[in-house]
C-alpha cells in the first residue's frame, strides 16, 4: 500500500470518527398522545411495516447511533411522523382523518409504502396480498364522508 493510499484511509477513518460527535435530529419516542384504535390484524400489519416512521413506537436498531446513517434515520421518521402519525392520530380532525384514509389507500395501492429502502434490510415489512387485502377492509370501515367529516 502506497503512503498516499495510508494517507486517504487515514483521513476517511478520521471523518468517520469525527461525525461521530455532530448529533444529528433525536432518536427518541415521545408518549402517545392519542394513538390509533386499530383492531388486531391491522396493528399487527401496521406494527411490521409502517410504525417505525410513522408512529412513536419506533424501533432504532443499532445503525441509528452511527453517523451518517444516524442522520439519514432520524431525517427519514422526522418526515414520516410529520407525514402521518398513529400514536397522534386521536388528534385529527375528522377531515385530516379523511384525508389521512385517502392518503394510506393511495401509497398502499400503488405500493409506495413501504420505500424500497426500508425493505432492504426490514424484509418482513413487505405488504402481501392479503395484508393489503385487510388494510383496505379497514380504510373502507373507518371511510367517512367529507361533508359529514367537515359537520364534526
Amino acid at each position: 500500500m502506497t503512503s498516499r493510499a495510508k494517507t486517504v484511509i487515514g483521513v476517511v477513518v478520521g471523518v468517520l470518527v469525527v461525525i461521530q460527535l455532530v448529533p444529528m435530529g433525536t432518536k427518541r419516542n415521545p408518549p402517545e398522545s392519542a394513538p390509533a384504535d386499530l383492531p388486531p390484524k391491522v396493528a399487527a400489519i401496521l406494527d411490521r411495516s409502517c410504525f417505525d416512521c410513522h408512529s412513536h413506537r419506533t424501533r432504532w436498531p443499532w445503525y441509528s447511533r452511527v453517523a451518517p446513517s444516524s442522520w439519514l434515520l432520524s431525517h427519514h421518521v422526522g418526515e414520516g411522523r410529520e407525514e402521518l402519525n398513529f400514536s397522534t392520530w386521536g388528534d385529527l380532525s375528522p377531515t385530516d382523518k379523511t384525508r389521512a384514509l385517502e392518503s394510506i389507500r393511495e401509497v398502499i395501492e400503488d405500493r409506495e409504502m413501504p420505500p424500497r429502502s426500508y425493505l432492504w434490510i426490514h424484509r418482513d415489512a413487505r405488504l402481501t396480498q392479503e395484508d393489503q387485502a385487510v388494510l383496505r377492509g379497514w380504510l373502507d370501515s373507518l371511510a367517512v364522508e367529507p361533508e359529514r367529516a367537515d359537520d364534526d
